[in-house]
């Protein structure tokens, strides 16, 4: 029987420094860092070009800094969104302008402004931290946030956000993040009712909101992430119980391919002669260039390079388990091995993956 050993006195000593937010890296840091730079100084600049130069009409609200924190740190937070930055923003500054006016103690109206400003951002599913900032700005900021009226959540908090927003949608183009944030849910490539390949075994939704409801607690990630991290933790947990084989245990090696400049008929005929469903596709360095099954010969074209497929890639150290959502996922047959220099030295099919899984219940039933 295992045992997990205790951490060790330097870990323990350090381990203020470790990040707080799971799955986080120093390289995520620095660009949260970098788009707060760059995004929340041009979305002053560009609101002040818009606003002009009115000495009592801030260029930035303070709860942009949190959104911004939230955008750039963790942009696939549901808090993070476009609608949450936007609306959140906006409605609680609205409530907590409309607050201020009927409730004349600093302190209830305080209290107040962030209570109603939460339950309508829950409402209108723009939940979003900042927007309490927002309310309390808007009920407590006096006669120079009173001189705007209700403008004020408009202008400059709205504007603000929307700036910032758009500014966050285009610098994530260029970092390791999507934003607008999916989740990538397993798709069903057949176009049927049936669920995806890879849902039909372990557990299913209703076990995750079985497993919510016994927790009791709110977690700021998207059901639809939850979904595919809890996937990901069964496959490695799987290769770490069972010792299952490498890609190179496994893959095939002497492989039937096709160059990139040869014709369809080519293709077509090496897939039926050799009763195979994938082919890579190569360069003249013998380089991974993408697949070509039946599928894509039904597409128009010359040659083979004008209908291949992205492959799907592995390195031959990989574990051979990790493979499972790649061919479990309705649309792929195939997953070609490759070394560093990105040249094909195997693959791995459907097939080979299914006798590896079949192998450790054949010795338990000997």
């Amino acid at each position: 029987m295992s045992s997990v050993s205790p951490p060790s006195p330097e870990r323990s000593r350090f381990r203020f420094f470790a990040p707080i937010l799971a799955g986080a890296t120093w390289r995520d840091r620095l660009v949260a860092c970098a788009g707060a730079l760059v995004c929340v100084g041009a979305t002053g600049l560009i609101c002040g070009l818009l606003l002009g130069n009115d000495p009592h009409l801030p260029l930035l609200v303070a709860p942009m800094g949190a959104s911004a924190l939230l955008l750039f740190a963790i942009p696939s937070s549901p808090l993070a969104q476009p609608w949450p930055i936007v609306g959140g923003n906006t409605v609680s500054a609205l409530i907590g302008l409309l607050v201020s006016r009927y409730v004349p103690e600093p302190a209830v109206a305080a209290g107040c402004a962030v209570a109603l400003a939460i339950a309508a951002m829950s409402l209108l599913r723009c939940l979003h931290p900042p927007g309490g900032a927002a309310a309390l700005t808007a009920a407590l900021g006096g006669p120079a946030v009173a001189t705007y009226g209700l403008g004020f959540a408009f202008v400059p908090v709205g504007l603000n956000a929307l700036v910032l927003t758009l500014l966050g949608i285009a610098f994530h183009r260029f970092s390791s993040h999507s934003y607008p944030h999916r989740a990538q849910a397993p798709a069903n490539a057949h176009g049927t009712k049936d669920p995806p390949s890879a849902q039909r075994v372990g557990f299913i939704e209703a076990d995750i909101d079985a497993a919510l409801n016994d927790v009791g607690e709110a977690f700021d990630i998207d059901r639809e992430d939850l979904d595919r991290l809890l996937r990901r933790v069964e496959l490695h947990a799987l290769a770490r119980k069972r010792d299952l084989p490498r890609c190179a245990d496994i893959m095939s090696r002497d492989l039937v391919r096709v160059d990139q400049h040869d014709d369809i008929a080519t293709a077509r005929r090496l897939l039926l002669d050799h009763a195979i469903r994938t082919l890579p596709v190569i360069d003249r360095e013998n380089r991974v260039l993408g697949t070509v099954g039946l599928r894509e010969l039904a597409h128009p074209g010359l040659r083979v390079r004008d209908v291949m497929s992205p492959a799907v890639i592995a390195r031959p150290n990989e574990p051979a388990v990790d493979l499972i959502a790649a061919l479990t996922d309705g649309r792929h047959h195939a997953v070609i091995v490759v070394d560093d220099e990105e040249r094909l030295v195997g693959l791995v099919s459907q097939s080979d993956l299914l006798a590896m899984l079949l192998r450790p219940l054949r010795r338990e039933a000997a």
